[in-house]
């Protein structure tokens, strides 16, 4: 694992225009390299707006296989660049079967390997479980030729279980594609409580494993198409978090920016020697945490 490496975050709006969108995260991934990224982190479902707002079967369409035409460009791109790149894409894996997966390219233009998001909601404009299969790939780190990549997907961010799994298996930083927003009936008190807890819930990934935490949001209004609410508004905010929860970088909640921020990742490993969490667990009374409910 290198001592430091220069992370990129695409934090963008997507239009109804795919092609409109890929060029702008090309451009985007492009204007990260030259400022020094060495990994380039893209949001939760880059290529699309959020179609989950709605459910309706014609927008399977949107699905690619895996390979496909989108790991070809985001191929294409990491190998031009040198870079290793995070994305996520809608995978088709066959008729009737679909999963929200991440695809890591390594600096070679390969894919270094890919997660399916394991845990999958279904909120009012957040209708995931219509269109995404549970993953079934586990919580695997991915080896880059910069190190060890715990790649997780927005709801997963919620589940102090993931981050520890992938930490258990020696991930050297936690990734966080993500697409989460306001709906516009939101009192701003609720939604000052709202981004609050997810950045806190992800610090605490971070001080709880001892490790960094990348957290990439989109940004921008998104219509509801049925009409029925007002859209979403996603809030941005897209993060880089060192080891003990400190934040290196924040984004603001309504611009699209490029960024890159500077992780020390040999800082890890001084913070497990102070805060030795994962030799005092009691592992030997956890049983319980796999029951859904102890009664």
């Amino acid at each position: 694992m290198a001592k430091t490496i220069k992370v990129g975050l695409v934090q963008q709006t997507c239009s109804e225009d795919k092609k409109e969108n890929l060029k702008k995260l090309y451009d985007n991934i492009h204007d990260c390299a030259k400022k020094g990224a060495e990994l380039v982190v893209l949001q939760e479902l880059h290529n699309t707006p959020y179609f989950c707002q709605t459910e309706n079967t014609d927008l399977f369409d949107l699905a690619e296989p895996i390979p496909g035409p989108s790991t070809e460009f985001y191929g294409a791109i990491a190998k031009e660049l040198g870079i290793v790149l995070v994305t996520s894409l809608f995978e088709r894996r066959a008729a009737g079967l679909y999963h929200n997966t991440a695809v890591v390219f390594d600096k070679d233009g390969s894919i270094a390997g890919k997660y399916r998001k394991m845990h999958i909601p279904d909120d009012p404009a957040y209708y995931e479980k219509f269109y995404f299969t549970h993953g079934d790939l586990g919580f695997e780190p991915i080896q880059t030729s910069i190190g060890k990549l715990g790649v997780l997907v927005c709801w997963d961010q919620w589940y102090p279980e993931a981050a520890r799994l992938m930490a258990l298996r020696g991930a050297d930083l936690l990734i966080y594609p993500t697409a989460i927003g306001w709906e516009s009936s939101d009192t701003d008190e609720e939604k000052s409580r709202q981004l609050g807890a997810w950045v806190i819930s992800q610090r605490g990934h971070a001080v709880a494993n001892g490790l960094p935490v990348v957290s990439v949001n989109r940004t921008g209004w998104e219509p509801d198409p049925s009409g029925q609410t007002n859209g979403i508004t996603f809030w941005g905010n897209s993060f880089v978090a060192g080891p003990q929860g400190e934040l290196l970088f924040e984004a603001p909640n309504n611009e699209a920016i490029n960024t890159v921020v500077e992780v020390d990742m040999a800082r890890s490993e001084n913070v497990r020697r102070w805060w030795p969490f994962l030799r005092d667990r009691r592992i030997d009374h956890y049983e319980g945490i796999t029951k859904r409910f102890l009664d």
